[in-house]
């Protein structure tokens, strides 16, 4: 009797090598969980997207909820809609996560991204999507005041995953946050050991920050050079992180090609892989192996340092000071996505609440 074949994500998995669905749409979730998906990720711009493709899905429920709070504000009505999808996508995610004991599982979820500015205003508003359901992980900026929010929700036992980050020095950074917070965590009597928090490095937009530089300053480099910027900078990461046992569990994301799944697999961190991208990964001719551990060229990581001081800022243990983590190229260009996304998801609750 033959063994039936795996998938390439299936294979994945069974490697040892997590992944998670980054995607707003409950189905696709499932279906990657079925697959061997162990988490999910969104945003505002995730959102969004959903609601715009799925109206059967989304719409009526928008309604319902302007039918049924007719003072509430479009803000109040978007974070309600949000919420709504967020707990059946949760639900989607309780078998993993009671199965594991609570290692895995998780939904992130990300804070009001006009919140960037307020320690104090992401802090509450983590306070409230956490209690939406018992396996939520919050998302906030990996910013100066981003961390020090993360920080504080750590300290109240709420499992954190940092965004808009593209760097070593962000990473290394989250991390001591980490520290400080599950030290206050222990001290306040919270089982410490069970917040476990991920730090995710959005490698992609590392190298869209790359091609912008080679755009603006009509840089000569080599072909496809700048594709192995935010796989080197996580390998950097991962290699800091494992040499000094820091806390928090590196997790990649923001996909823009084959190599970023192919290149990065391993045991000790996570990729949280949007839907239209691991369903070709799925498809990959070459079975998935374990790379994590396998060096960048030293030609590509020479000629990268050489061209480009944003890749040493991302690259480099010190290439950034906290306070110079928002006014990074891949932070504002991220953090601008973000508000947009946001944006026009107001917009849209707008049109139903009040149609033309």
């Amino acid at each position: 009797m033959t063994t039936p074949a795996i998938s390439r994500m299936q294979h994945m998995s069974a490697l040892g090598a997590d992944w998670w669905n980054d995607s707003g749409v409950p189905a696709e979730l499932g279906e990657a969980v079925g697959l061997g998906a162990t988490g999910g990720t969104s945003n505002p711009v995730i959102v969004y997207q959903t609601v715009k493709a799925n109206p059967d899905l989304c719409l009526p429920p928008l309604d319902k909820l302007i039918a049924d709070h007719p003072h509430a504000t479009e803000d109040e009505l978007t974070w309600k809609l949000i919420a709504v999808l967020g707990r059946e996508s949760a639900k989607k995610l309780l078998p993993v996560f009671e199965a594991t004991k609570g290692a895995k599982g998780y939904l992130s979820m990300q804070v009001n991204p006009k919140y960037y500015t307020s320690q104090e205003h992401m802090v509450a508003h983590a306070t409230e999507l956490a209690a939406l359901a018992p396996n939520i992980a919050i998302k906030a900026p990996a910013t100066e005041t981003g961390i020090a929010a993360m920080e504080e929700m750590t300290a109240r036992g709420i499992r954190i995953n940092a965004t808009v980050s593209f760097s070593v020095a962000q990473a290394l950074a989250m991390s001591a946050a980490l520290t400080r917070g599950l030290k206050r965590a222990q001290a306040a009597g919270l089982n410490a050991d069970a917040i476990r928090p991920y730090i995710t490095l959005m490698i992609g937009r590392v190298d869209d920050q790359l091609k912008r530089v080679v755009e603006k300053d009509k840089l000569t480099v080599t072909p496809g050079i700048v594709d192995w910027a935010g796989i080197a900078v996580f390998k950097h990461a991962h290699q800091l992180f494992k040499a000094r046992g820091l806390p928090g569990t590196l997790l990649a994301a923001a996909y823009r090609h084959e190599g970023h799944w192919s290149q990065i697999i391993g045991r000790e961190v996570l990729q949280t892989i949007p839907y239209n991208w691991w369903t070709k990964f799925n498809a990959a001719a070459a079975a998935p192996t374990l790379t994590l551990d396998t060096p960048v060229d030293g030609a590509i990581l020479a000629e990268l340092r050489a061209k480009f001081p944003d890749f040493l800022r991302a690259h480099d243990e010190h290439g950034m000071k906290p306070a110079e983590f928002l006014r990074y190229g891949a932070t504002l260009h991220t953090l601008h996505q973000f508000l947009g996304g946001y944006a026009d998801l107001l917009a849209l609750v707008r049109g139903r609440m009040i149609p033309l």
